[in-house]
């Protein structure tokens, strides 16, 4: 893993639906919009909290950027440490948080 100088932060992610060439799986994780880290990056997230939520669910977690060496950057959270389920987004505003 690369950027060992950025520092870890805490943000709220949320799941999402995407599928494609190349994906791991339909469920994703991604930074809400409004945050320091962009929304269009993946959040590595263990898969069994993924799949524990509906789509849409949104988590509090300590996360960083990163990237693997020649590749693109992504968001890393460390499966050991705790994360907050903050649950479904206020009405009216999921639209936002899911593809």
């Amino acid at each position: 893993m690369g950027k060992p100088e950025e520092p870890y932060i805490l943000m709220v992610v949320v799941t999402y639906t995407e599928s494609g060439s190349g994906l791991h799986g339909d469920l994703h994780v991604r930074p809400i919009a409004g945050q320091s880290i962009p929304q269009h990056l993946r959040v590595r997230f263990p898969k069994a909290l993924r799949r524990a939520y509906p789509r849409g669910t949104r988590f509090l977690v300590y996360a960083k950027l990163t990237d693997r060496e020649g590749g693109n950057d992504f968001v890393h959270t460390n499966h050991a440490w705790d994360v907050e389920v903050l649950g479904m987004p206020p009405a009216g505003d999921d639209m936002k948080y899911t593809k």
